[in-house]
């Protein structure tokens, strides 16, 4: 097993532990949320039945003040202070004082100061929805004890809410920390290859150099020294191309359509000429901001890409556009063209649909595009078996040269 099958083997392992611990504190909370209404539920039995034991205790209520009445009936209600309460007749109506007002005082225990009597009827029915009444006889005469939950259970039931919330929002955490700690290493793993490539090739390259010198010498043909010494230019491009795999590199106003045009011309003097290739570029200077090595790259590894695709026979087409502010390079091929749903995947590290190859061509075209020159690159379009459209946009210079 080796590191990154560790790492992801522990990654998995913290969510499993995060879910199981999730789901252990939802478990007791519902628990503790049940034990909590049950303990309500018992609550309001006992003031109601404390209630009819006082209306049936045959204290006489006739005056205006009974002091054991008054005193009896404040001991019941303080063992319910938390617990809202309406208290109803057999038909379902409010308790009402003689002058055909609703009696606010014997109907209603622990409701909130701002309910009006208006929004009495509401309250209640929220409370049916809640609970089932207590009904209680008094003296020959039925009433109906309404009861809510006290809004310490009503804060409770989200309480399990928002630890899921946390707890989701945690695991989001880990799986973001292990996916960026994850691309971090693939992209250290690539610039430092890319640099070590560009070492490997600097040794060999200044051996041809000298070699090139002693064939001048040595009087071969003119013509074979040129071809060597443009060889010999493009190992320098491409060793200076690796080396800057992993650092910032430097960006110049250049004319976006001169470069574009110097590296689709060198393709396509050495590409099949099976291929039919069509170049579309506006004749004024366009300034870019650009690196012109890594930009050069961009489009010949993307040409190359639809090169592959049409298994090097068809047309290819390069098209430079622009708006007030953008350029839009468009390169188009009639290959077997890409599925909708890898759209964005043939982008990632690794990905080829090729039986060689590493899959970092696309990969690295969207690097240099996206974080070495701000800008955007996507498949366009694409129709299987008809061709695809690659689409590089970048933004103009706000000055030029």
């Amino acid at each position: 097993m080796n590191f990154s099958d560790e790492r992801n083997l522990a990654s998995y392992f913290i969510i499993f532990a995060v879910l199981v611990i999730t789901g252990l504190v939802l478990w007791n909370t519902s628990l503790f949320l049940q034990r909590l209404k049950k303990d309500e539920t018992i609550k309001t039995q006992v003031w109601a039945q404390s209630f009819k034991a006082l209306s049936s205790s045959g204290i006489d209520v006739s005056n205006d003040i009974n002091d054991d009445y008054l005193e009896l009936s404040r001991i019941i209600n303080s063992t319910n202070n938390t617990i809202p309460i309406i208290i109803t007749n057999s038909e379902g109506d409010f308790i009402k004082n003689p002058s055909g007002e609703i009696n606010i005082q014997d109907t209603t225990l622990n409701l909130p100061e701002d309910i009006t009597e208006e929004e009495l009827p509401e309250y209640l029915e929220q409370m049916k929805s809640e609970n089932e009444p207590i009904a209680l006889d008094l003296k020959g005469t039925v009433q109906y004890v309404y009861y809510g939950n006290s809004s310490i259970l009503q804060k409770l039931k989200y309480y399990p809410i928002a630890i899921a919330l946390i707890i989701f929002l945690l695991i989001g955490v880990i799986y973001f920390f292990f996916t960026t700690s994850k691309a971090s290493e693939q992209n250290k793993l690539w610039a430092g290859m890319a640099k070590e490539t560009a070492h490997q090739i600097g040794t060999p390259l200044s051996s041809l150099v000298g070699w090139n010198e002693i064939l001048k010498v040595e009087n071969v043909n003119p013509e074979y020294i040129i071809e060597i010494e443009k060889d010999i230019s493009r190992l320098k491009v491409i060793t200076e191309r690796f080396s800057k795999i992993g650092s910032i590199p430097k960006l110049e106003k250049l004319d976006i359509v001169a470069e574009t045009k110097n590296a689709y011309t060198y393709l396509q003097s050495r590409s099949s000429k099976l291929i039919n290739f069509s170049l579309s570029l506006p004749e004024e200077f366009i300034p870019v901001d650009l690196n012109s090595q890594l930009y050069s790259w961009t489009i010949e590894n993307l040409v190359k890409n639809a090169i592959d695709a049409m298994r090097g026979k068809g047309d290819l087409n390069v098209e430079l556009t622009q708006d007030a502010k953008r350029v839009f390079i468009k390169i188009t091929d009639t290959g077997k063209g890409v599925p909708k749903s890898k759209f964005t995947k043939i982008f990632e590290p690794g990905y080829t649909s090729k039986t060689r190859g590493w899959g970092l061509g696309l990969s690295l075209a969207k690097r240099i595009i996206e974080d070495y020159h701000s800008g955007k690159i996507k498949v366009l379009k694409s129709e299987m078996g008809k061709g695809t459209t690659f689409q590089i946009t970048l933004s103009k210079s706000e000055t030029s040269l």
